[in-house]
């Protein structure tokens, strides 16, 4: 067995970390509240922010909601669907799982650029309106997702979200560059 929380290089999570949530949980069961999982969500943020600065803790929620998205397309996807297929199939499956309503605007097949939305978002909807995007985890998600199904590196930023004032959270995707990938 291995310590989930030692110092690594590489991820050492890996979708059999959750564990047998069912098994463990008998009597609470799985689902939870949404404010549970913003408590702890927020809650580190903010700690993180503390300690490495506010670029440091944005870039580690991108690259942990990465993780996640590679994790869950591996796990609860059916990566060969035909592209609009998979689409609906994605769809499904986050509103299943409660995570938010994904409209995709916009996918250039050519370029691979697309606008996406996601409604009743986890991560925000309800917040107050801040001014600044907060959904830092879901754009490394989506990231994940879309690397897994492309099998290209994707950039995902966050354009419009509850906490700025809209009523989705609206995500411009990209293929990252050679060049892009070169110097960062």
């Amino acid at each position: 067995m291995f310590n989930l929380f030692s110092e690594q290089d590489e991820n050492k999570f890996t979708w059999e970390s959750i564990g047998d949530v069912i098994d463990g949980r008998r009597n609470l069961g799985e689902n939870m509240p949404v404010f549970v999982y913003r408590l702890f969500q927020f809650t580190i943020k903010d700690e993180l922010a503390k300690r490495y600065g506010n670029e440091a803790t944005v870039d580690i929620f991108r690259k942990a909601g990465e993780l996640a998205g590679k994790e869950f397309a591996n796990h609860l996807l059916d990566l060969s669907l035909p592209f609009n297929e998979f689409v609906a199939h994605l769809q499904s499956v986050l509103e299943e799982s409660k995570i938010g309503i994904l409209r995709v605007e916009k996918f250039d097949p050519d370029t691979g650029e697309a606008v996406l939305t996601v409604g009743e978002d986890l991560d925000c909807s309800g917040l107050p309106i801040t001014g600044e995007t907060v959904c830092n985890y879901d754009e490394g998600f989506l990231a994940g997702v879309l690397k897994v199904y492309t099998q290209k590196e994707y950039v995902v930023t966050e354009v419009d979200c509850w906490a700025t004032g809209s009523r989705v959270c609206r995500f411009e995707a990209s293929v990252k560059s050679q060049e892009s990938e070169q110097n960062g």
